[in-house]
């Protein structure tokens, strides 16, 4: 072939391949910019999918249907135990006067323990669970951006969470008015509130609840993204609670007991009478939530520079 012919096809090609690098693509092939002809990393892992691949476990099924028992329990509880000493002050010594103090009663019990493990799971298995699935890698390599997919599952486990409260709560109110009537709300001081304002003083204590757990919820996150061992996360967030309840109860350490995250954990009984001081209540919302924003920014920290190889 000739020099001339040569030159000639050449001019033929290249217009031909210059015309086909500006047709328009098609749907997942790659653009100049390295995208995707589609893709949108805002609709990669929609919330409604996570929450439904969640609300399918077992885990989530079980926990909060043992939300839903607990009440029943507890009624079980009074029931067939001796009636001694209902005419006490405390929690329990009022529980059976209304069904407000029953729902009353049961949140103070669980929230110590039992609502700390629930957020606990929530928040811990995030991450760590996808991690020992070997699933987290093909998420990222969908590809869900890190960030967005920490975001996404933090919300789904937010809702969870407060939807078990909600639901433990709910469900106490509704098994103690139908059992001990729409009496009114006693306090531990004697204090009597009429059933409206027992009810409105119920509903904000367990929001006061919901937010104080925010500091487990995101300590709960960082240590689910330091970990592939879902145990691990939740049974650390656990303990550390355990640590600090047990710490406050050192006296000796006066006003520095301010400073553990659970020291205010129960700090809505103040709501229980006609006078609030809602100081103990502001102290313990800002506690919570700085706790939970330090814990929270260390765990997106965390899981931008984690190595993922599960």
């Amino acid at each position: 072939m000739s020099d001339d012919e040569t030159t000639t096809s050449t001019e033929v090609v290249l217009p031909e391949t210059e015309t086909s690098l500006v047709r328009t693509p098609k749907l997942g092939v790659p653009q100049a910019d390295g995208a995707v002809e589609g893709y949108s990393a805002k609709r990669t892992l929609p919330l409604r999918v996570e929450l439904a691949r969640q609300l399918r476990r077992a885990r989530t099924r079980l926990t909060l249907a043992f939300l839903v028992l607990l009440p029943l329990l507890l009624l079980a509880a009074f029931e067939l135990g001796e009636d001694e000493s209902r005419g006490g002050r405390t929690f329990a010594d009022v529980a059976t006067s209304s069904g407000l103090n029953f729902a009353v009663f049961t949140l103070f019990v669980s929230t110590g323990f039992l609502l700390v493990v629930v957020v606990a799971l929530f928040f811990g298995d995030t991450v760590a669970s996808e991690a020992s699935w070997s699933s987290l890698k093909y998420l990222l390599a969908a590809p869900v951006p890190r960030m967005r997919l920490l975001r996404q599952k933090a919300k789904v486990a937010a809702l969870l969470s407060v939807l078990g409260i909600v639901l433990l709560v709910g469900v106490a109110l509704a098994v103690g008015v139908f059992w001990f009537g729409t009496g009114d709300l006693i306090s531990t001081t004697g204090e009597a509130l009429a059933f409206p304002r027992g009810v409105l003083s119920l509903a904000l204590a367990t929001f006061y609840v919901a937010i104080h757990l925010s500091w487990i919820a995101g300590l709960a996150l960082f240590l689910s993204t330091s970990t592939d061992a879902p145990l691990g996360a939740v049974g650390g967030a656990v303990l550390i609670s355990i640590v600090s309840e047990i710490i406050d109860q050192i006296s000796a350490l006066g006003d520095l007991r301010n400073y553990l995250p659970t020291h205010f954990s129960t700090a809505y009984s103040d709501l229980l009478s006609e006078d609030i001081d809602p100081s103990s209540m502001i102290t313990g919302v800002f506690s919570a939530l700085s706790y939970a924003a330090v814990f929270t920014v260390l765990a997106l920290w965390r899981f931008s520079r984690k190595d993922i190889n599960s």
